[in-house]
């Protein structure tokens, strides 16, 4: 009701300045707002909106949005009319476009060409010659976590199931969630930052001890709502060597920013004796027999 609301003013705000601005051609755009020429329509401020929002909270953010854009429409328009050199602001807008569409089309080519060139070798390679460089700032695990409601069935078995890293436990949890948890969150496989895990466990009684979970990997905890299992297969502590698997994307992006130099001189250096030797370069200074 509240959406229908929102949109409802929104509505009408777009046929009170539609009725103003007919003489106008919007291609079927949904004007909201014109003002020194220029238009924001519908699609723009529903592109802008957050979602999630309520229908105050979007009604506020809309009317603000609005406010927002009129103005800098208006500063924009006083502005361009007051400075005076407009071709050096041209020139300027002219290269940042070039070089923006340059910057955009060697990061597409770099991604493409370098990120398949990097080997599992080389990345071990750095790995192993630069440990220094890679240790964590803060704790990581691997897991098990899960949530279920206080009254949930079978919490014995869930006790005995989630401190085990067995291939019957991890089946047993896994049909066990489908029907009774509220959140199932398997990471034995992947490296997690702890306070990411700690986040999903309200009121948690070990704040105050950075190492707690290192020495306790079995916890559970409840609320006036809920059960929390937490099972810890594998700990490193903040100042410890990042682990190859988890730092291997880190490197992967280090390799490719060491190699993205002589890449790209290596594109423009083909570019330019493929022009040349198709003679689509021409040296006008080079013709004078003066």
């Amino acid at each position: 009701m509240k959406k229908i609301y929102f949109w409802g003013v929104v509505f009408t705000l777009a046929q009170f300045v539609f009725g103003c601005a007919q003489e106008h051609d919007h291609k079927g755009r949904i004007p909201l707002v014109g003002v020194a020429g220029k238009f924001l329509y519908q699609d723009d401020l529903q592109a802008a909106l957050p979602l999630n929002l309520s229908a105050d909270d979007s009604v506020l953010f809309a009317e603000s949005y609005i406010k927002n854009w009129v103005e800098d429409v208006l500063l924009f328009d006083k502005a361009e009319g007051n400075i005076l050199d407009s071709d050096k602001i041209k020139s300027l807008v002219e290269s940042y476009r070039k070089a923006l569409i340059m910057h955009t089309y060697q990061e597409a080519l770099v991604k493409q060409k370098l990120a398949d060139e990097i080997t599992a070798d080389e990345v071990v390679e750095y790995y192993e010659k630069n440990k220094q460089l890679f240790l964590l700032d803060k704790p990581i695990v691997k897991g098990m976590f899960l949530k279920v409601p206080l009254k949930a069935s079978k919490l014995s078995d869930v006790r005995r199931w989630y401190k085990r890293n067995t291939q019957d436990a991890i089946e047993q949890l896994e049909k066990y969630s489908l029907l009774n948890a509220v959140t199932y969150d398997y990471f034995y496989d992947k490296w997690r930052p702890l306070d990411e895990i700690e986040a999903l466990i309200p009121n948690r009684t070990w704040n105050a001890d950075s190492d707690y979970l290192e020495k306790n990997r079995n916890v559970e905890l409840k609320d006036t709502a809920y059960h929390y299992f937490l099972h810890i297969e594998e700990y490193q502590g903040k100042g410890s060597q990042k682990p190859l698997d988890f730092a291997e994307e880190e490197i992967k992006e280090t390799l490719i920013n060491l190699k993205r130099v002589e890449f790209i001189n290596g594109v423009k250096n083909d570019l330019y004796h493929q022009a040349s030797d198709k003679n689509k370069i021409i040296y006008y200074y080079l013709d004078s027999n003066e």
